[in-house]
């Protein structure tokens, strides 16, 4: 459609162009004067001509009528048709979402909105956090449209594609594309623009983990391993694995994980976790401590001191990890 237009608008222009020259030349007027006369005889106004024409002027007239006319009913019919099929809407929403895409920082971008990718994008618009989609295929992303998420359409394996997204002022990626090798690709151009981005990547085979993480993923996951693992879970250790569930994705109990930072200046910063009264003051748990150095302290003792770069595993309802956000800063 957008061909078809342009074709349209371009041979309007073309009439426009070949009948002001030719009033120019055959008649020696002005290329105003000759605009103009050009202009009324297309749209066929009846006005009087400028001048009084000579026989070579009143055939380029009928001959300007013939094609102008139908140049003009072939621009106007094809504007129709685009504002009709809903082309134009979509252009001034495609505008309007990048411009949304643009003012966004810090944001999460899901490349790929399959399977995986939906379920990615579902529980970062429920946790309310900022992200854009990127897909090349419309009915993939007429999820994204329907929630009103904000989408880039086109191929994620494109740098400039990447780039339309924010990738260089975004907090993470999130490649889920349908093959390893768009993932690996997607993973290493990603890498070379943002070296501190944070990347998640899809594996569709064990195999591919290892070459993911060397094209620059800091973290890989495989959805056939872990579905599998955690079926053999809820056969092996069914109570175990259906309070993990309640815990981490349920709807059903208010008790959520969340990773909590230690950072300069922090109130809990060189103080152990019995005297910070973590618990006391804010009723949610710390279940693990990851040094700075990376070594990670699973089940911490109430001597355990926290310090600056540490982040914490923590557990609690909405309001107190809110409550501990705001003491830990």
């Amino acid at each position: 459609m957008y061909k078809r237009l342009a074709i349209a608008i371009g041979s309007l222009l073309l009439v426009l162009v070949m009948g002001t020259l030719g009033y120019a030349i055959v008649e020696g007027w002005t290329l105003f004067d000759s605009l103009y006369m050009t202009v009324i005889t297309i749209a066929t106004v009846g006005f009087q001509e400028v001048r009084e024409l000579s026989d070579q002027g009143r055939i380029l007239t009928i001959v300007l009528i013939l094609a102008g006319v139908g140049a003009l009913g072939f621009t106007f019919g094809t504007f129709i048709d685009f504002i009709v099929e809903g082309h134009l809407r979509g252009l001034l929403e495609g505008r309007r979402m990048q411009k949304t895409v643009e003012h966004l920082r810090e944001h999460h971008i899901v490349a790929g909105l399959g399977r995986v990718g939906s379920a990615v994008a579902r529980q970062l618009a429920h946790e309310g956090v900022s992200f854009v989609v990127i897909d090349r295929s419309e009915d993939c992303l007429a999820e994204a449209t329907d929630c009103g998420w904000p989408r880039i359409v086109g191929d994620a394996t494109d740098e400039d594609v990447l780039m339309a997204a924010g990738i260089d002022r975004a907090r993470s990626l999130i490649t889920a594309l349908d093959t390893d090798a768009d993932n690996v690709f997607v993973a290493l151009t990603a890498r070379t623009i943002s070296p501190d981005l944070f990347i998640v990547a899809r594996s569709a085979h064990e195999s591919s983990e290892a070459k993911l993480l060397r094209a620059g993923a800091d973290r890989v996951m495989t959805p056939n391993l872990i579905g599998g693992r955690r079926m053999a879970d809820m056969v092996l250790h069914p109570l175990v694995s259906d309070y993990l569930d309640l815990v981490t994705h349920g709807d059903a109990v208010e008790f959520k994980l969340q990773q909590v930072d230690i950072v300069e200046n922090s109130s809990y910063a060189d103080t152990s976790i019995r005297d910070a009264q973590v618990r006391g003051r804010t009723g949610a748990y710390i279940l693990a401590v990851m040094a700075s150095d990376g070594n990670v302290n699973t089940n911490p003792s109430p001597d355990t001191v926290m310090h600056v770069g540490d982040r914490l595993v923590v557990m609690g309802t909405t309001a107190q990890l809110q409550s501990l956000s705001s003491v830990v800063r």
